[in-house]
């Protein structure tokens, strides 16, 4: 007696027919057994997808303000370099949102998190790099570009040494500067000057010094706050939606000098409690 042959699975064929394949990935379920899931969590990649475009955006204004520049449009360029700035800020709290959307929904997953780091890149490592150069380092010729690629180049192994010690590192502390805490300095630097008018040509080796240390606090082993013992989730008292309140009181009063005041001053208190700690080292007997 022959075998029926099993008719076709209409939705294979379906999907066969697509010229992109469908993403599928492993993972485990409740009790520790190996599945696969097909598709991609909608939501969270919504968000890094706007943390891209955001990056991208930023590019886009920092080329149209250096080509400002060269037509000799100064007013110009500084709106353009301003929302070239803005755009790395936006970046950053969508980046947060995404990962804290993740989490609340329970949507995590491999995918999200390799597309989350392709965006960061994008957004806090070409993008500032780019402003940075376009805005005072092109003046300084190849010094001003290797100086851009360091940057580019601390982002880059920020982030792959991040993705290699997710699970086993201190969640309450980052090794090394994260990525979008130094995207905030250079960003800063560069939207706080600018909104006054001033060239990036008269700063040039200033703006190469804090670029070049960003870049080579991202890769160091100096330990910053990761804020992420914060149960935001929880009750607070009530003055703490106060002090909230005042805390976007005072950033909106002058958003570009106290944005770059702040990352100034996280970026510095890495080293400053880490010298702190040798000298009390020392100290012991």
């Amino acid at each position: 007696m022959s075998e029926r042959p099993e008719e076709p699975n209409q939705a294979c064929d379906a999907e066969s027919m697509l010229p992109i394949d469908e993403h599928v990935e492993e993972g485990h379920d409740a009790e520790g057994r190996k599945v696969r899931h097909r598709g991609i969590y909608l939501l969270p990649n919504l968000f890094t997808t706007a943390n891209l475009f955001a990056g991208f955006y930023s590019i886009i204004n920092s080329m149209s303000a250096q080509s400002a520049l060269a037509a000799g449009d100064a007013a110009s360029a500084s709106k353009y370099f301003g929302f070239a700035a803005i755009a790395i800020f936006v970046a950053m709290v969508l980046d947060g949102l995404d990962g804290r959307v993740a989490r609340m929904t329970n949507t995590q997953s491999a995918f999200g998190a390799e597309y989350d780091s392709l965006s960061d890149m994008v957004a806090f490592g070409v993008a500032p790099a780019l402003l940075a150069f376009a805005w005072a380092l092109g003046d300084m010729g190849k010094v001003g570009w290797m100086v851009a690629f360091i940057y580019v180049a601390g982002a880059a192994l920020r982030l792959a040494r991040f993705n290699t010690q997710v699970g086993t590192a201190d969640k309450r502390y980052f090794i090394g500067l994260a990525s979008p805490a130094a995207a905030g300095v250079v960003a800063g630097i560069v939207w706080a000057f600018s909104d006054y008018g001033i060239q990036g040509s008269k700063m040039s080796f200033l703006v190469a010094l804090m670029v070049a240390a960003a870049g080579m606090l991202m890769v160091s082993n100096i330990k910053y706050n990761s804020f992420k013992e914060l149960d935001l989730k929880g009750r607070v008292p009530f003055v703490a939606i106060l002090v909230v309140v005042l805390v976007f009181a005072v950033v909106f009063s002058d958003p570009p000098r106290i944005l770059l005041l702040a990352f100034l001053v996280y970026a510095a208190s890495g080293p400053i409690q880490y010298l702190l700690h040798l000298r009390r080292d020392k100290t012991l007997p």
